[in-house]
């Protein structure tokens, strides 16, 4: 079973992928994603993979036929691709040099634009779950692209929210956040000269980060080669960070935030930006999504972000020192 349903209540499109509960744990031993694998290229830097258990598909079954009046079905078009980062099976985000990570960027750039050429798209969403607590099955460094044949609540939800504060101020909604945490300074862990990486003032997450480009831009084919550059030395430094911070692997889900592709031009109020929700508010304890968080979407952060801010502050200078770029 493959389709969209409609959720009525919502006004949103819900996945059925039933091939997916066919996803295996990594076998002991073996991993398709390494080379000599005979799944992957025996030499490669950074490789697309087309995902072995789609929720979406170029090519969609015909729906189930339970569909009534109210209950709406429709084909599951789509696309859904796994990015490999290295050839390297325990190598993670911020252990590759920046030059490596510019190359991911420069793939996902490319992803980009040839999944918003398909018509049937209206949302290309680059992310990556890293680490057991976020139900990650293959340990070996990949993220994925799913280019969705609709626009997802939530980035529909933030969308509109940024058309109306600028209909309302006539400024960026994002702009007008660097601004805020410009000036007030205290939760903003790293900044270069194109990005910036700091706790929002209202994250869910204690350890919550965006990284929000410094320039207005709506997503990764406006940036320039310098910008592009900071971006893999941004992603570098936050995820190292976030491994010092209770020094271990800290898990994260990390997405990228960008325009949506065959609709409206939202070049005059949307901005990008990459948003982390790291489960971590301990070494040791998790901060779950729990009740309130998936009945009511209403967040319980345990932590001022002006509390977690500094704590992330200290881990950058660990990390820094642990990478020889501060004495």
């Amino acid at each position: 079973m493959a389709e969209l349903r409609y959720n009525p209540l919502l006004r949103d499109w819900i996945m059925v992928a039933s091939n997916r509960q066919n996803r295996p744990h990594m076998p002991k031993g073996y991993c398709p994603f390494c080379p000599g694998s005979g799944k992957v290229p025996d030499e490669y830097d950074v490789h697309v993979y087309e995902n072995d258990f789609p929720a979406l598909s170029p090519n969609p079954p015909e729906p189930d036929p339970v569909e009534t009046a109210l209950y709406k079905t429709r084909k599951s078009f789509g696309k859904c691709e796994v990015i490999l980062y290295s050839p390297e099976h325990t190598k993670t985000l911020p252990e590759l040099p920046v030059e490596h990570i510019g190359k991911l960027i420069g793939v996902w750039t490319d992803r980009f634009v040839e999944l918003s050429n398909d018509p049937n798209h209206e949302y290309v969403m680059i992310f990556e779950n890293r680490g057991e607590e976020c139900g990650v099955t293959m340990p070996h460094p990949h993220g994925q692209i799913y280019a969705y044949s609709h626009m997802p609540l939530k980035l529909k939800t933030e969308l509109e929210s940024c058309r109306i504060h600028h209909e309302e101020s006539g400024t960026c909604l994002l702009c007008d956040m660097n601004k805020n945490e410009v000036e007030f300074r205290k939760r903003i862990v790293i900044e270069n000269e194109h990005f910036l990486c700091y706790l929002p003032y209202f994250t869910d997450f204690p350890y919550g980060v965006f990284i929000v480009s410094k320039r207005h831009m709506t997503a990764l084919p406006d940036f320039s080669p310098e910008e592009k550059r900071s971006l893999a030395q941004m992603l570098k430094d936050t995820t190292g960070t976030m491994d010092q911070l209770f020094d271990r692997l800290f898990p994260y889900m990390m997405v990228l935030h960008q325009r949506p592709v065959n609709g409206d031009d939202v070049e005059s109020y949307y901005h990008f930006h990459i948003e982390f929700y790291p489960p971590l508010r301990d070494k040791d304890k998790i901060k779950w999504y729990a009740s309130s968080e998936m009945g009511a979407w209403a967040a319980a952060n345990p932590m001022a972000v002006e509390e977690t801010a500094p704590k992330m502050r200290e881990a950058y200078e660990r990390y820094l020192r642990k990478e020889g770029r501060m004495s």
